[in-house]
């Protein structure tokens, strides 16, 4: 693993939720925080609250749909290093649960843009500073539902949730996660989803308004435990924070 006092992450979506907790974990370790926030003002009111708790925090105004805002994240991020080690694609849309028949394109591609296009604007973007990390690494933050074992068992609450933007792009993101992985085998490319799948909990978030299970500290330890990978850590997979996910 890279040294603590010298790591970098940037985590999208960072400012409330499974982000904020990833930062404040990763920055009690003295990891230096680029936190990613859409609304600038939340952005900049959670990287001050890190801050006074003793993190080291550089709030980066952020929005996963746009190139621009993009652009101009990979330039302010350079100005504070000339590596990247961890990236977090955690930003996500639930969508509004519209059922299939009824569900646009307008619906899906909405949902798409921040879930699907959103990584793959945010990675690309970033390829280069990860690249000149020792160890870099990727964390993709999905979900049970995108997984087909899980939506096709009756058992699982998913099973039941008759959509189609948010599970299948999260599907697509664990399939983009792979592919990365086979293709970049410099980088460890890994999927989180923040609950218990074996034990059909998930992590209480404003997303799903706050009726899960799981603290949202018990829904980072996946992503937190990805981030933390060493060298000789797995590349390509899925899992909760109990273990492996069938995909």
């Amino acid at each position: 693993m890279t040294n603590s006092e010298q790591t970098t992450v940037l985590i999208t979506g960072a400012n409330k939720g499974l982000g904020f907790e990833a930062a404040r974990r990763l920055g009690e370790l003295g990891w230096t925080i680029f936190l990613g926030s859409r609304d600038e003002g939340r952005g900049r009111a959670a990287a001050d609250k890190l801050t006074d708790g003793g993190a080291k925090v550089v709030m980066v105004p952020l929005d996963v749909t746009s190139d621009e805002s993009v652009t101009a994240a990979v330039r302010l991020v350079r100005e504070h290093t000339d590596r990247l080690d961890v990236l977090i694609n955690n930003a996500g849309a639930p969508g509004r649960g519209i059922a299939p028949a009824d569900a646009t394109v307008e619906e899906i591609h909405s949902v798409y843009d921040t879930n699907v296009y959103g990584p793959i604007r945010v990675t690309q973007a970033f390829l280069p500073l990860l690249r000149a990390a020792e160890q870099p690494r990727v964390v993709m933050v999905s979900s049970g539902g995108g997984s087909f074992a899980v939506v096709t068992d009756p058992a699982q609450p998913f099973s039941k949730m008759h959509e189609l933007a948010y599970s299948s792009s999260k599907a697509a993101l664990n399939m983009l996660t792979v592919r990365y992985a086979q293709a970049l085998p410099g980088i460890k490319f890994n999927v989180a989803t923040p609950g218990e799948v074996a034990n059909r909990k998930f992590a209480a978030t404003d997303m799903n308004r706050h009726t899960g299970e799981l603290t949202v500290t018990e829904g980072t330890d996946s992503i937190v435990r990805l981030a933390l990978l060493d060298a000789d850590g797995p590349t390509g997979t899925f899992t909760d924070r109990l273990g492996p996910v069938a995909w």
